[in-house]
């Protein structure tokens, strides 16, 4: 291989979106270790996998789950401001029919459905009605957490806690040593993947993304693409909200998948894709959530005082957004060319 092909394909590798979030992971992971020099140490304890990397992997899947729903709204220019409460209400959902008897496969495809619902409510403001995105998803942000917590009172409950082998298996237990939640969340991410890049899907999200006045005089039925995008993230979000509740085996509106749509938002975000729709990264929006997680893991492992906690994590969170910039590393390029001169 000669020079210039060499010199060619690092160019065209350092122009690849995926590499920046690829890097702030590594970087981030070596700062770990340095910080801790045991911690890509994985053991095996009472069948299952421990370690720092698996506790990573672990705790990404709620924010991954919902990030790659909400990768898909975005792609139509949207945004979904009430994941958090779509989980609050799937969680209430899981605790009240446990309680009421009901089979708990049953309750698995209610908790489901529920998700469904509140992804059907925000699609019908945002595509038939012509509600502003992130208006229309802050009227369920707002008001579906006490829809959980009247769905807790329909029992006389406060914070119910139950029992579900079925739900917490799926949450916590484990297959192999791996956990299984990592299972649940790599066969909804295929299916995700496999809708929108091995069917037309994905591109009539996209056209409808970047112009959706175009994408109807194409034929293309821009409200129903956007009604499905809000449903799907509605699903997703139902999915993070199983995982979690299964996690605490208890129904707590209040603090659930609290603020978990601002780290599905950046994890979008740090994936590459742009807050003005046209394109959908659902690979690398898992990297972002991966990179969320770690850096929440650093901080944690560092024992630095809880006050300083958010504060470093926006501030790495902007070096990732500012070095994806194409104008930031146009910039640079050109302080350093002017420094070698």
């Amino acid at each position: 291989m000669t020079d210039s092909v060499l010199v060619q394909r690092v160019m065209a590798l350092r122009s690849h979106r995926a590499i920046w979030p690829l890097l702030a992971l590594a970087l981030i992971l070596i700062v770990d270790w340095i910080i801790s020099p045991n911690f890509f140490e994985i053991r095996v304890v009472e069948g299952r996998l421990f370690g720092n990397v698996v506790d990573i992997l672990y705790r990404a899947v709620p924010t991954a789950l919902v990030a790659i729903g909400m990768a898909i709204v975005i792609g139509t220019r949207g945004i979904d401001l009430s994941v958090g409460s779509t989980i609050a209400i799937c969680g209430a959902v899981i605790a009240w029919r446990i309680q009421m008897g009901d089979p708990h496969i049953v309750i698995l495809f209610m908790a489901l459905g529920a998700g469904i619902i509140c992804g059907m409510w925000n699609g019908l403001l945002v595509a038939v009605l012509g509600i502003q995105p992130i208006i229309a998803t802050l009227i369920l942000m707002v008001s579906g957490r006490g829809i959980g917590m009247l769905i807790n009172l329909l029992y006389g409950g406060t914070d119910p806690s139950f029992t579900s082998p079925l739900l917490q298996g799926m949450s916590t237990g484990s297959f192999g040593f791996i956990p299984m939640r990592l299972f649940v969340a790599a066969a909804v991410f295929l299916g995700l993947w496999l809708l929108i890049r091995r069917t037309a899907l994905g591109l009539f999200v996209e056209s409808v993304g970047g112009n959706a006045a175009a994408a109807d005089l194409a034929g293309v039925r821009a409200k129903l693409i956007i009604f499905v995008a809000y449903v799907i993230c509605g699903f997703t979000a139902a999915w993070a909200g199983i995982i979690l509740t299964a996690d605490t085996h208890t129904s707590d509106p209040v603090s659930v998948g609290l603020y978990i749509e601002l780290d599905a938002i950046l994890a979008v975000v740090i994936g590459g894709a742009s807050l003005s729709g046209g394109r959908i990264y659902l690979g690398m929006t898992v990297i972002g959530a991966l990179v969320i997680q770690a850096l929440t893991t650093s901080i944690l492992i560092s024992g630095l005082p809880p006050e300083y906690n958010l504060i470093i994590k926006a501030l790495v969170v902007l070096l990732v957004l500012f070095l994806q910039s194409d104008n930031a590393r146009q910039t640079i390029q050109r302080m350093v060319s002017r420094g070698a001169k």
